[in-house]
């Protein structure tokens, strides 16, 4: 699968590492992942009182020599990953750092982690968020799904308002069953709006995780003379004088970016800050290893 975005080098780095969910996850397939449902895997969960119709081959007759008392074991059943990608399409996603805009970002982040996931045997989709879905592509598992999810990021552009609100609310609604569901945007909305976007994906049992793009001119803003700024998203230009409302800026932009960190955490939302001057498989590396289970890491 030969695509720009999708870079051997980044793909054997990571090669070692595997992208775990936070919370049990349910699939329709054996897989890597902890489920939430009882199965007869190798790993031992706990144990319950024999009822009439279990299968006597699970009974635990240690336990009923201690006790004379029947009990079943029980075992965590594994299960596939589904990963839900909401890719940020509005107009905003256009600004360019010194290599690539937000959206070519977007597209290396998204694009290696529906590899990595399809490669472990995950389900993977894609929904592009603009002012509504321009593009629904939900999660399946196989070689020609996941060409389509890369197609379809290779050819996806940038344009119109955000209306990233409304998408996560409607992806709360359309993914099926519990997901890991990961939002690459540059989360231009009010961090109080936000809020009820989170509860409501938390609500109905998602793995959240976000990645927040910022460029760092949106961070420093040193411009030392007027400056025209555009409105990426269809607005009305501004004419500034920058060493004017450089303290204003910087003031609004501290209130907002601690919104987003205080709706994430109390959401208990994965989020990542990512500038992206930053090499993206640093950010993946630090991602998935910020997910493995406690045992695995060293």
């Amino acid at each position: 699968m030969k695509h720009p975005f999708i870079e051997s080098q980044v793909l054997s780095r990571l090669s070692a590492l595997t992208l775990h969910p936070r919370i049990p996850v349910l699939g329709n397939v054996a897989g890597k992942h902890r489920s939430p449902i009882r199965g007869s895997s190798l790993e031992f969960a706990a144990y319950r009182k024999y009822v009439p119709g279990d299968d006597t081959r699970r009974l635990d007759w240690r336990a009923w020599g201690r006790s004379d008392r029947f009990y079943i074991k029980e075992f965590e059943a594994d299960t596939n990953l589904r990963m839900c990608l909401i890719v940020d399409t509005s107009g905003s996603m256009n600004f360019a750092g010194p290599q690539m805009t937000k959206l070519e970002y977007a597209r290396h982040l998204a694009g290696t982690l529906a590899y990595m996931a399809a490669r472990q045997g995950d389900a993977v989709g894609l929904y592009c968020a603009g002012k509504t879905f321009s593009k629904e592509i939900p999660p399946k598992r196989n070689t020609v799904h996941l060409r389509t999810v890369l197609d379809e990021l290779g050819t996806v552009q940038a344009a119109g308002e955000t209306g990233m609100a409304d998408a996560l609310h409607e992806a709360a609604e359309r993914v099926p069953q519990r997901a890991l569901i990961i939002i690459i945007s540059d989360l231009f909305v009010p961090p109080d709006t936000l809020r009820s976007c989170f509860q409501h994906l938390k609500f109905r049992k998602h793995d959240v995780a976000v990645f927040h793009l910022l460029e760092q001119n949106e961070i420093d803003f040193r411009f030392d003379r007027p400056v025209r700024f555009l409105d990426m998203e269809g607005g009305a230009p501004v004419l500034a004088e920058p060493t004017l409302i450089a303290r204003k800026y910087h003031e609004a932009l501290q209130t907002y970016l601690a919104g987003i960190t205080q709706v994430t955490r109390d959401a208990m939302v994965d989020y990542h800050r990512v500038l992206i001057h930053e090499p993206y498989g640093d950010v993946l590396a630090r991602f998935l290893l910020s997910r493995m289970p406690k045992g695995a890491r060293k």
